[in-house]
Formats: structure tokens, sequence, C-alpha cells
């Protein structure tokens, strides 16, 4: 999909009047032809051969066509024998029967050239309106794109970092630290990717689809792997940096001038991994919290993805009014927000909602057992959130000293998180929080909210620091099982375990 290595490519312009006007322009994305989809399915078969393309180029010459180029790169030679070009230069193909270099004239100089091709799909499927829409190619595609653009840019970069005469003194690993940031988009294609498998399923159940996607892939002489192959590249991409610059910092010395570069490389590329799983985590979350709120009777206000993205604890507490008031509630602790509901008398398992509270705002305060001077009364097991902004207080107490502690530990994992999320750039798109709460709405329309029993509290798991929270990346480990390394499998939540159970999720 990227074809690192190359320094250069081109595109197909071909012109039956002798003028450089295109018949069929094709952009970086692929050296495409405006072919019909009858034409792709029912062409001749040496147009279907691997050299195919090199014969039709040259049945066209020969038919007194002008085939011409565009250099995508620039290429520099000292060899009388090649052609030299800069990026955007057009170039008249005069021969093409090897498939490595093509006879070429630009401006009054004749000489070889070479035929790299960046070569794709999406260009012939954005053509056949009548097959794919425009939501389909996002879902199937994503960011390919952007991916590309930025991946064309990384290679420039390493490109002049790299020594030809003498690779090892090559100082690439200021390369990854310029780029670092830029490496993020890949976190979109990964979430992305599973849908764009769905849907590929699913088209895939059509032999039409099969038969376009395979005559693209012969038309323009790509290797022999399915689309969905070529699709997970980026995600096996990202995930392989990391092993491959600890397997070039093992073989690196203290003393080489590029050690320190290349180790905070290794580090940089192991947060990009991170960022990733993490994203791919929270996306994973946000369908379960959206799933959760349609379950609730009575919601108000925002949606509960306005602001949070993930569930960090939950159980019942007792809540003390001013006025000496319990109030018995459910409470589930998000990032950002603290949800209150209350069971439903006869139906235990049904949960109505009654009000939130702003996490950002408050300030968690541990009570001793005794009484308490501001609510004047006796509490064990207590604490209090303080309002930063109004000094409104809210008292709360466990059941047990063990359930008090869990809940003030999760307060401050709370806090941790929130503070992490904002230092990854932690964020879920807006329209992933709408398609996440659409889909939930189509799953509960017209089923009745709770028969089973409500969700429980989970175990209480610490949660570790931003930077023990990255990937293990063990050089030893075959490439081949690279992809599991962006996919960590994760042990089910005691939480959702049961909160599956409920009815609204039952088939």
């Amino acid at each position: 999909v990227v074809a690192e290595g190359h320094a250069f490519g081109l595109y197909v312009l071909v012109s039956s009047d002798g003028g450089t006007e295109p018949s069929a322009l094709v952009d970086d994305n692929g050296s495409e032809e405006d072919f019909s989809y009858e034409d792709l399915c029912q062409a001749s078969p040496r147009y279907l051969q691997p050299g195919g393309e090199q014969l039709a180029i040259n049945e066209l010459i020969s038919d007194g066509n002008v085939v011409c180029a565009e250099a995508l790169w620039d290429h520099v030679t000292m060899d009388d024998q090649e052609l030299g070009f800069k990026a955007g230069d057009v170039i008249q193909v005069l021969e093409a029967s090897n498939k490595d270099w093509w006879w070429g004239r630009s401006e009054d100089k004749e000489a070889w050239f070479p035929a790299s091709f960046v070569r794709g799909y999406i260009r012939q499927c954005r053509k056949h309106t009548g097959m794919f829409t425009v939501a389909q190619l996002a879902t199937i595609f994503g960011n390919i794109e952007d991916i590309y653009k930025f991946q064309r840019k990384f290679l420039k970069d390493l490109e002049k970092q790299y020594n030809k005469e003498e690779p090892h003194l090559s100082e690439i690993g200021s390369c990854f630290l310029q780029n670092q940031e830029g490496f993020a988009i890949y976190s979109e294609y990964c979430n992305n990717h599973p849908g764009a498998c769905l849907e590929l399923a699913n088209l895939m159940k059509q032999g039409k689809y099969r038969h376009f996607f395979e005559a693209c892939r012969l038309l323009q002489q790509m290797i022999d792997i399915a689309i969905d192959g070529f699709l997970l590249t980026p995600v096996q991409k990202i995930c392989k940096y990391p092993l491959q610059l600890a397997e070039l910092l093992k073989y690196t010395t203290q003393e080489h001038g590029d050690y320190s570069n290349i180790k905070a490389a290794y580090e940089a590329m192991k947060n990009v991994a991170c960022l990733i799983n993490e994203r791919k985590r929270k996306l994973e979350s946000i369908d379960k919290i959206a799933r959760w709120q349609v379950s609730i009777v009575g919601w108000e206000g925002l949606d509960i993805l306005d602001r949070s993205s993930e569930l960090i604890h939950s159980g019942e507490l007792t809540k003390i009014t001013k006025q000496g008031k319990s109030q018995q509630r459910t409470f589930f602790l998000f990032d950002h927000q603290l949800v209150s509901c209350k069971k439903d008398l006869l139906r235990r398992d049904m949960l109505y909602y009654k009000g939130r509270l702003d996490m950002d705002e408050m300030e968690v305060v541990d009570l001793g057992d005794g009484r308490d001077k501001d609510y004047n009364l006796s509490v064990k097991n207590a604490f209090k959130l303080v309002s930063r902004t109004t000094d409104e207080v809210y008292l709360f107490c466990a059941k047990k000293q063990e359930d008090k502690a869990r809940w003030l530990q999760a307060c401050a994992d709370e806090r941790r998180r929130v503070q992490e999320d904002k230092e990854m750039g932690m964020e879920i798109s807006e329209n992933q929080k709408k398609f996440a709460m659409l889909n939930a709405q189509k799953a509960g329309h017209g089923k009745s909210k709770g028969y089973n029993r409500c969700p429980v509290a989970p175990p209480h798991q610490g949660l570790h620091p931003i930077h023990q929270r990255h990937i293990t990346m063990p050089t030893s480990i075959p490439q081949q099982q690279v992809f599991g390394l962006a996919e960590p499998k994760r042990k089910p939540s005691l939480f959702w375990h049961t909160f599956n159970r409920l009815t609204p999720f039952r088939k």
C-alpha cells in the first residue's frame, strides 16, 4: 500500500493524438487507467497476467499513440545511460518491454529510467459509484491516504539520513523523533480496521466484488495477496517499528553517534503503540457504555459519551443529605463524572437515573469513623466529595471498610487516567461517539428494560501509570506474530460479564 524503499514512481498518461493531454490520469495512490467494470472483468487474458501492462503500453506505442509518464519523485543520476528527472516532469515512454526499466525521452535526452509504480485499489473503487457508496469506501479504506502521504514524507527523511557508502554510519533515530506525533494517524486506521474487514467480508459474498478486486490486482501486477491482506499492512507496520528499533539498538554501540536517538526513538514508538492500544480499548468500551446508558430509565441531560469513555468503578453507596436522610443508590464512576441511579422497588434489576456529579470539580475527602461536624451525624466507612467551585458537600457511606477503600482508590485512579489521557492526546471523535449511541439505540429499540439483575461492582484493580502500560516488545518474537502485539488479549471484566446478562443485551 505504501511503496517504501522506492525513491520514485510514475503516473501513466495516454494520448491518441500525439498531444500530452491525458485520457487517463492517475493520482499518487495508484497507477490506474479508466477501466469500466466490464473492462476489468472481460479484459483479454494477456492484460490480466503479470507483465500485461508492459505489453499493453508497447501495443499503444506501436499503434502510434503517445504514452507518457509523470514522475512522482525526483530521480537524480550520474549515469549518462539513465534519465534524470524531477517530480512532476512528464516523460514520453518509447519502449516498455522490460518491467523494471523503460526507455524514454525528457526534453532532448533519451535514456533508461526506472518503472516503479505506487499501486492501489482505491481510485478504481471511487470510479464505480454504482458498486461503492462513499460511506463504504470510508469504512474499507479509512484514512489510508493520509498514512500514505505521511509515509512518503517519512521515507524522504530516512533517505536523507541514510549513508549509502557507509550504512553503519547512518543516523536515522532523529527521523522517528521528528515524526512521532505524525504516527498517531495510525490509531484511527487501526481502530477502523475491524470494521473494514467486516465490510469487505460482506461485499465478498457477491461474485462481482470478488472479480472486481482480483481484476484490479492483476491489472496493476500486484503480488498475489487479497485486498484484506494489503489493508492489514499499515497495522503490521506500526507494530514492527518498536521491534526493528529494538533490534537496531541491540547492534548499536553506545559510542555510536545515533545511539541516544535510536534509544529515544524506540521509547517513542512504544508510546505510539501504547496510544493505539489504549484508543482501541476505549473504542471497545464506548459501545458498552452507550448500551448501558440506553438501559437506564429516565436518562436526562447529555449523553454519557459526551465527556466519558471508560467505566472505572461501580457499586452501592448510601448517600446522606444535609437533613440526615439516607438514600441507597448505585453509583457508576466514569472518567470525568459520577452517575447516580436508583433501583426499582419491585424489579431490583431496573435502574432509574437520579443525577451525576462533575468529578473535575470535586475534591475527595476521607473521613474517620465518628461524628461529622458538617452534617452533625455519626458516620462509618464514609468519605466526602467537596465542590471546589460551589463548596457543596456530598457525604457517602460504604457498607464495609474495604468497599470504602476501593472507592477512594477508584477516585484517585479516575484523576490519574484523566491526566494520562490528556498527556497522550487521547480523544474519541464525535462521529465515533454518535455512531456508538445510534447502534445502542437501535439494539435497545422496542426492548423492555431490565428483567435480570443489576450490575455488580468489579473487583478493584489498580491502574498503572502511563510508563508502566507500554507494550513489551521482545525482539525474539517472530515478525509474523507482530499483529498480535497490536491487539493484546485482555481478561474479561467481571463488571461487563455480569452486565451483559441484562435483558436489553440478550437475544
